[in-house]
């Protein structure tokens, strides 16, 4: 083709032009179609479990638990105590059953008063992510969640010089206002971001009252982790298997870039059987398009 051949192809606009423009009609087109919906859907990744879920099965029988929990497809785990088990027993059961646990729950009395062992601990199961779910001074009031932000952030400094991050796990008594204030956003705001992750529980922030999507623009990329628990629509708002309450998830999981969420973890406080529980809120996440 001569040069006058293409540029009477593209009306007289040189190769450079046509390409700028042809890819801002790319752009624009596909735009238009995921607001028509016909881009596909995203779904989760890799979907984790809180073993908190089977704590009574893990005491009695770890291996046979973990190889249960990989036969139903999660490939992340988030520990919450060893269960009476070494920490070398747990790693070892966790890589013969294929399961890599990047976070696990230790109280904050740990992490205040013996640091150095939880940081060791952490290295040798391979977890990324020391996640308090605890407040020690919580009848203290704003102050004692205060101090404990301020625990969060000295430990966060010490444990990301280790390739670690501290991080906190909200409950339902964090959204209950003290003098017109959320102790949630006490620790949210007072934490340093660079310091400290946030794990949030879903089912507890929501039974309190409060809105996730609204707290994910409010506080963009803080929510590394989030718990994915479901309430029934009873008065009670009890814990369910997820997929059988009343959160919404697809609305949740479409703003999960804005949250900064990498970890998805299951969890039932008391499932009547849990390995049932978290099968059934496995099968329903891993159908789940957003």
């Amino acid at each position: 083709m001569t040069k006058q051949q293409g540029d009477s192809c593209t009306g007289g606009m040189d190769r450079r032009s046509f390409l700028t423009v042809l890819s801002g009609s790319l752009i624009a087109t596909a735009m238009g179609t995921r607001a028509y919906g016909m881009l596909p859907a995203r779904k989760l990744g890799r979907i984790g479990v809180q073993l908190y879920t089977i704590r009574d099965a893990l005491t009695n029988d770890l291996d046979g638990s973990l190889a249960r929990v990989a036969s139903i497809g999660y490939q992340e785990v988030e520990l919450a105590g060893y269960r009476s088990h070494s920490v070398a027993d747990f790693r070892a059961a966790l890589d013969r059953h294929g399961l890599a646990a990047p976070s696990t729950h230790i109280a904050m009395e740990r992490v205040r008063d013996d640091l150095p062992r939880v940081l060791d601990e952490a290295h040798q199961l391979g977890h990324k992510f020391v996640i308090c779910p605890n407040i020690p001074d919580e009848k203290a009031g704003l102050d004692g969640y205060r101090k404990a932000a301020d625990v969060l952030n000295h430990a966060g400094e010490i444990a990301g010089r280790s390739g670690i991050s501290i991080g906190y796990h909200n409950h339902e008594s964090e959204l209950a206002p003290i003098d017109g204030v959320r102790p949630y956003d006490v620790i949210l705001d007072r934490t340093d971001p660079k310091l400290v992750a946030m794990e949030m529980d879903i089912f507890w922030l929501v039974k309190g009252g409060g809105d996730p999507l609204a707290y994910f623009r409010k506080y963009p990329g803080r929510f590394r982790m989030v718990h994915v628990k479901d309430m029934d629509g009873s008065a009670a708002k009890t814990m369910v298997d997820v997929g059988k309450g009343v959160i919404d998830w697809k609305g949740i999981f479409a703003q999960s870039r804005e949250a900064g969420i990498e970890h998805y973890f299951v969890e039932h406080d008391n499932a009547r059987d849990p390995f049932a529980s978290i099968a059934a809120s496995y099968a329903y996440l891993r159908g789940l398009e957003f």
